[in-house]
This record gives structure tokens, C-alpha cells and sequence, in this order.
């Protein structure tokens, strides 16, 4: 590709980034619009040979290519704004990084979505992080996208319009979230004791990390996966209020995967769902700074009953297993678990 005439709008921690790596790609970035102090200076570092001017001045210096790195909320504002003052120009092509928006919030303009699949903090040392990434990209021509997307050393994932909400939402579930998965349970670490809570966590999570990126759900392990009903509950006892929330979505979201892909046995399921769903009932404030009587009251409660109500739905869902029923299947049989035992808890409370 001939070398192109860019402007950036938006020099923060994406678009300064994404502006140097053009650069070294043989493009050349005029001009960049940059507004608080910490973008300034991200411009002056990775960008010195671009003019710091105002976003229309930036589109009109931006002969071939624009690139609008701006918060999603704001994006379809700043299009408006740049083709009502006519700053836009025939020929041009606009890009926008984000990942929820397609090509509809770009309106008559001549575009595309070009967005990273990748976590920035705005450093040199991101530029290193490029090569071979994947890029969500909505767009009419897919040949300068393609050519694009190579100079910036990636590879293109092509995303239907409608389907870039549900994209941008799986990235963000699991990069973002993942982020505060881990200094939670870092946060919990220190509350255990643990003074350096990231030199025992980062060998365990790179190996589930990996794991999980190669194997999928088999990739599970710990007391949910093996129905451990009593660790559960001693955990959420225990555990720091305000991280007692997460923990249960997330555990009853790994049951529902475990049994779904059979890494747990429906009847060996049924006292851990009991926990989770009184746990869920009983609020976080009955929790913890008390006892965990009430948790494991119902782990005991849902193991010795399970023999007797939930039995039929275990035995009729291991059946299934075996005569080869779908995940989506096993999912079903799952709530239907779930549904017995909050029957058996409301059995006896009417009885208490």
C-alpha cells in the first residue's frame, strides 16, 4: 500500500498508539487532536512529528485516512459534528477503534470499524503487543481494510454490523472482567495473610489462562467443579463481604458449565447448588461476620434430601448423558436440579 496521509482524533491510550504504529509502518500521521494534558503528552511522545491542532483542522489535514479513536458514547456526536462543518472530504477514509459501533454510526460516510482486540495503557511498550493480534473489522472494501490491518502487522476478523455489540461484549467480558477477577482474588490473598499475592497467583493463572484457551470447560478444576458442597460454603463465610457477590455468580456460572460439559455429575451437583442458591437468598450480610450455619445448614439439608426429591431429575439427566443428550440439554437438566432443591428449601421452611 502507498504511503497514506493520517490524522488522529482522540490521542489517548489507543489512538497514539495506533498513529505510532502507522508510522512505522511507512504511513505518515499529520496531525492529531488531543485534548487533556495526558494526551498531549502521549502525542508528543509517540507522535512528534504531528501538529497537535483541533479535530476539524485534523480531518482536513487527513488527505487519505482519519482515524477516530474516541469513546464509543461520544463517536456518533464527533461524526456529525465533522460532516455537518464540512470538514470531511471526498475520497477519505474514516476508521473508527471501536468495537461495539459498525459502519451505521459512521452514517453516508465513507468508512470502516477497525478495532483491536487488544488492552492498551497508552506505553511504548504496547506498540510490541501488535503484531499477529486479531481486528474486528466492519467494512465495504475489504481490500484496503485487509492492507491495512497487515501494515499494523495483524490479521482481520471479519464482524457482520449487527453482530459487533455481541463481539465487543465477549471481549470485554473477558478481558475486562478478567481484570477485576484478578485483584479480587488478590484482595482476598491479602486479607488471608498473603503479603505478595501476585507471586502466588501468576503461575496459577497463566496455567489456567492456557488451559482454558486450549482445552475449554475440561480445563475446570476446584470445588465447584467437583461439587465440593462444604468448601463452598466455609468460602463464602469467610471470604471479605464485598467480594462475595462476584464469587457467587461466578461459581454458579462454573456449575452450570461443569454440569453442562460433564465435568460434574448431576446428583453430585445438587448440595452445591442448594449453597449457592441460599447463599443467593440469604443476602451477603447473613454471610459473613456470623456464622456460616445457615450456608452449611443447606448443604447439609440438600445432600441428605437430594436421595429423595432430586433423585429422579439426577438419575433421568445421567441417563441422558450417557444416551448422548446435547450440552443444551444438560443446561436444562441443570435448572431443573436447581428448581428441586429450591423446592426442598421451601419444604423446609413451611416445616420449620
Amino acid at each position: 500500500m502507498n504511503a497514506l496521509t493520517i490524522g488522529v482524533i482522540g490521542a489517548g491510550r489507543v489512538g497514539a498508539v495506533l498513529g505510532a504504529a502507522l508510522n512505522a509502518a511507512g504511513h505518515r500521521v499529520v496531525a492529531a487532536a488531543a485534548v487533556s494534558a495526558a494526551s498531549r503528552e502521549r502525542a508528543a511522545r509517540l507522535l512528534p512529528d504531528a501538529a497537535v491542532l483541533p479535530a476539524d483542522e485534523v480531518a482536513r489535514a487527513a488527505i487519505d485516512l482519519l482515524l477516530l479513536a474516541v469513546p464509543d458514547d461520544t463517536l456518533a456526536a464527533v461524526v456529525a459534528g465533522l460532516d455537518r462543518t464540512g470538514a470531511l472530504r471526498a475520497g477519505q477514509v474514516v476508521a473508527h477503534t471501536s468495537g461495539a459501533h459498525g459502519l451505521a454510526v459512521l452514517g453516508d460516510v465513507n468508512g470502516m470499524a477497525l478495532h483491536p482486540a487488544m488492552t492498551f495503557t497508552g506505553a511504548d511498550s504496547d506498540l510490541d503487543r501488535l503484531p499477529g493480534i486479531a481486528w474486528g473489522v466492519t467494512a465495504p472494501d475489504r481490500v484496503f481494510a485487509t492492507r491495512l490491518v497487515a501494515d499494523l502487522g495483524g490479521v482481520p476478523e471479519w464482524i457482520a454490523e449487527e453482530s459487533r455489540p455481541v463481539y465487543h461484549a465477549a471481549l470485554a467480558h473477558g478481558a475486562n472482567h478478567l481484570v477485576t477477577l484478578v485483584n479480587e482474588a488478590a484482595d482476598v490473598l491479602r486479607a488471608a495473610g498473603v503479603g505478595e499475592p501476585g507471586r502466588v497467583l501468576a503461575p496459577l493463572l497463566t496455567a489456567a489462562l492456557d488451559n482454558a484457551l486450549r482445552m475449554g470447560d475440561a480445563a475446570l478444576t476446584g470445588p465447584v467443579s467437583r461439587g465440593d458442597a462444604g468448601t463452598v460454603a466455609k468460602h463464602l463465610d469467610r471470604m471479605p463481604a464485598d467480594a462475595v457477590p462476584a464469587y457467587l455468580a461466578m461459581a454458579r456460572r462454573t456449575a452450570d458449565r461443569a454440569i453442562a460439559s460433564g465435568r460434574l455429575r448431576p446428583h453430585d451437583a445438587t448440595a452445591l447448588l442448594d449453597v449457592l442458591a441460599q447463599a443467593a437468598e440469604n443476602g451477603t450480610e447473613n454471610l459473613v461476620g456470623g456464622s456460616n450455619a445457615a450456608v452449611t445448614s443447606a448443604a447439609v439439608t440438600s445432600a441428605t434430601m437430594s436421595s429423595v426429591t432430586g433423585s429422579r431429575v439426577a438419575e433421568s439427566l445421567v441417563a441422558g448423558q450417557r444416551g448422548g443428550d446435547s450440552p443444551a440439554a444438560a443446561e436444562r437438566a441443570a435448572g431443573d436440579i436447581t428448581q428441586s432443591a429450591a423446592s426442598r428449601r421451601n419444604t423446609v421452611g413451611s416445616n420449620a
